[in-house]
């Protein structure tokens, strides 16, 4: 996790005030500088907050419900690239839904915005995971995540939390009473 919060600082230095990359991650220098060459205005590691209904906030505001950091975003007139930096060595997981997720809060916070094109930079794996997203499916798109979140809501309300396998089970879950921890 340290190297991950090191990374991500040194690429928000590199990308938004050009400060030389420390050398130990020399190797995502290609991939940054392509970033930089993309034309438009460099937000990093920009703070989108949202209210219960959708209206854009400030990210510490007192009515936030949705909050939600891009690692960088370049605003080109009506088109958005959110970028997500990773460095994990394996893409076989990769889940593009805090993209989805980044998108929607992009198209609230930037009317003029019309097109998303999101990625996770796996700098490590020198891979690039990519999705676009139009302003157009933000209802189904709202849709799904609400359907989610409805069911989050509930288990809350109910104190009920049925175990959900996912691929952290294994390794990384820190419930050893669930019947799908890998430790049991």
């Amino acid at each position: 996790m340290l190297y991950g919060t090191e990374f991500h600082a040194a690429c928000e230095e590199y990308v938004r005030d050009g400060k030389e990359l420390p050398g130990r991650f020399e190797f995502a220098r290609s991939m940054l500088d392509a970033l930089i060459a993309k034309p438009g205005e460099k937000l990093c590691e920009y703070e989108l907050g949202l209210t219960e209904d959708f209206q854009p906030c400030g990210f510490k505001d007192e009515n936030v419900w949705f909050r939600g950091i891009a690692d960088l975003i370049v605003l080109d007139g009506g088109t958005a690239y959110v970028i997500d930096y990773k460095t994990g060595r394996n893409t076989r997981y990769a889940d593009t839904g805090q993209l989805e997720l980044m998108a929607l809060a992009v198209f609230k916070h930037f009317p003029e915005v019309q097109k998303v094109r999101g990625g996770l930079l796996f700098a490590i794996a020198g891979k690039m995971i990519k999705d676009r997203y139009a302003r157009e499916q933000e209802p189904e798109l709202w849709a799904k995540w609400l359907s989610d979140f409805g069911r989050m809501k509930k288990a809350f309300e109910l104190d009920v939390w049925n175990p959900n396998p996912s691929g952290l089970c294994r390794r990384h879950c820190a419930v050893l009473e669930c019947p799908h921890n890998g430790r049991n």
